[in-house]
């Protein structure tokens, strides 16, 4: 397989972890223009009650996708946005939520608000790094981003030490004991938050954001866990709705075991496609698909008893596997995969190691970002399912003869224990009476299999499907001109593509 460069494609990684969906857009194959949404620039905003505004300065703590302080950029700022930690007290205890906005660089339309997934991904650290990507809807909106409650600088929830959870091999004996104290770490660490960090409140100061902007409707493109938002936003606020984009989509009705067996089957698609790719290529791993499984098979096996060493550190058997389903994400990585994988077949487990670190936030300093914590405590609190060890071990089981590289019980064994009640309020997704919001769903996406894009633009009542037939998580990053240019399109004109557009594999 062709050698790529492994520090530009860990950035790529690192935005493709973070949930930020894949590279895409060339023309349609189907689909004609329907009404266009109202302009949200033109008309004064509603006002949410208790709403305030943003005060903008120049950003001082960005990082830069080499980990390093980045230098400020005038034409990037931030800003606080001050909401209830409990909505249930709106005069009660207060929290700031981080928002970052690129201004538009043309003619205003108003803002256009991203949430790049995760959950738990910091929409102030991404933003920068992607906003070239978005240059064409940046000279016509503001684009916008933050930190949704929970996460980095938005009363982030903290955990203690978070270098032994990653390290875990999720299907191990010690999971369940692990996932007892971590719930404890939580817990002690982020009591008073965790009850309030789930994706209802994260929709409603979502509307507060809208506000404080100035505009009569939300104008949003949400990627993966994203489009959980941006549908439990559109539920509540149907009325509020402009020019809506939901990409890499998710079922927020799937249970638990249901997630995890969609997602193995996901991850193992993907990987059988990176084998068949390695091969045609040359491939290190092995000269056919079987053994390039087997290689990997192989690796991860013996990373269980015997971690390789990397520096002062281990690349555990948890840690190998998560470097290897980071990499699956987005085409765009296999090679790096490749690459990883070899070079820790003889020994060296650096690569490898890095791929994990990127998905799990670690940072150069040692230091982790509040992503692992905060996708657990908004998933956690985002559903009322609490399954028993019996219920946890059946779903490995499965797992385990569908894909046995990822064989876990899925967000259930840490749920199972923690230490904050959840709701299915979440679950409950109707967005009658909105625009048309466009809900895209890639053939080959492992971690949002394309069956749920259909099942979330039939829960919508309003959506309107897109499919992508390639590879990645996620359509408009994936490198498709398609997809970037039907989206692009509807973001600057309003009008969305006809019923069951479909844009071919980049």
């Amino acid at each position: 397989m062709k050698k790529t460069s492994f520090p530009s494609l860990l950035c790529a990684v690192t935005l493709a972890s973070a949930t930020l969906a894949g590279c895409s857009a060339a023309k349609p194959t189907s689909g004609s223009a329907e009404q266009p949404t109202t302009s949200t620039a033109t008309k004064p905003a509603q006002t949410a009650k208790g709403s305030g505004s943003v005060a903008w300065s120049p950003c001082t703590d960005l990082t830069g996708p080499d980990g390093k302080p980045a230098e400020p950029d005038p034409a990037v700022e931030c800003g606080k946005l001050a909401v209830p930690l409990d909505y249930a007290k709106q005069d009660g205890e207060q929290i700031d939520l981080a928002l970052i906005r690129v201004k538009a660089s043309g003619d205003r339309l108003g803002s256009l608000v991203f949430n790049f997934g995760g959950p738990g991904g910091s929409g102030v650290d991404l933003l920068p790094m992607t906003a070239k990507i978005f240059a064409g809807l940046g000279a016509s909106y503001d684009l916008v981003s933050f930190d949704p409650r929970g996460v980095e600088r938005s009363a982030p929830v903290k955990c203690g030490s978070v270098e032994k959870w990653v390290s875990l091999d999720p299907a191990s004996d010690e999971m369940d004991q692990a996932a007892k104290e971590f719930g404890a770490s939580c817990a002690k660490d982020s009591g008073k938050l965790l009850p309030h960090v789930g994706t209802v409140n994260a929709a409603r100061d979502l509307d507060r954001i809208r506000a404080a902007l100035g505009d009569e409707r939300l104008n949003y493109f949400g990627m993966s866990y994203g489009t959980h938002l941006g549908a439990v936003y559109a539920t509540q606020y149907p009325k509020n709705v402009g020019r809506f984009v939901l990409d890499g989509a998710l079922d927020p009705t799937v249970s638990f075991a249901e997630r995890a067996k969609t997602q193995t089957a996901g991850f193992k698609q993907a990987f059988e496609a990176f084998a068949a790719d390695c091969v045609k290529q040359g491939c290190d791993l092995g000269a056919d698909p079987a053994a390039v499984r087997k290689s990997v098979e192989t690796l991860l096996s013996g990373l269980r008893d015997k971690p390789l060493k990397v520096a002062d550190r281990e690349l555990t058997k948890g840690l190998a596997t998560t470097g290897v389903l980071a990499a699956l994400y987005a085409k765009l990585s296999w090679p790096m995969l490749e690459q990883a994988a070899t070079a820790a077949t003889k020994g060296d487990g650096t690569q490898l190691l890095a791929l994990a670190d990127s998905y799990n936030g670690r940072k150069a300093d040692g230091t982790y970002s509040t992503l692992m914590t905060s996708v657990l405590a908004i998933d956690c609190v985002d559903s009322a399912e609490r399954p028993s060890p019996a219920e946890i071990d059946q779903v490995e089981r499965e797992t385990a003869k569908i894909f046995p590289l990822m064989r876990s019980g899925g967000l259930g064994a840490i749920c199972a224990h923690w230490p904050a009640p959840g709701s299915d309020e979440s679950k409950k997704i109707d967005a009658t009476g909105s625009a048309p919001i466009l809900v895209i769903g890639g053939k080959g996406d492992p971690a949002t299999p394309y069956a749920w894009a259909p099942k979330l633009a039939a829960q919508l009542k309003t959506g309107v499907l897109v499919t992508y037939e390639g590879e990645g998580h996620g359509a408009y990053l994936s490198g498709s001109s398609c997809v970037s240019r039907l989206v692009d399109a509807y973001f600057l004109t309003g009008k969305s593509p006809g019923a069951n557009a479909t844009c071919p594999a980049a």
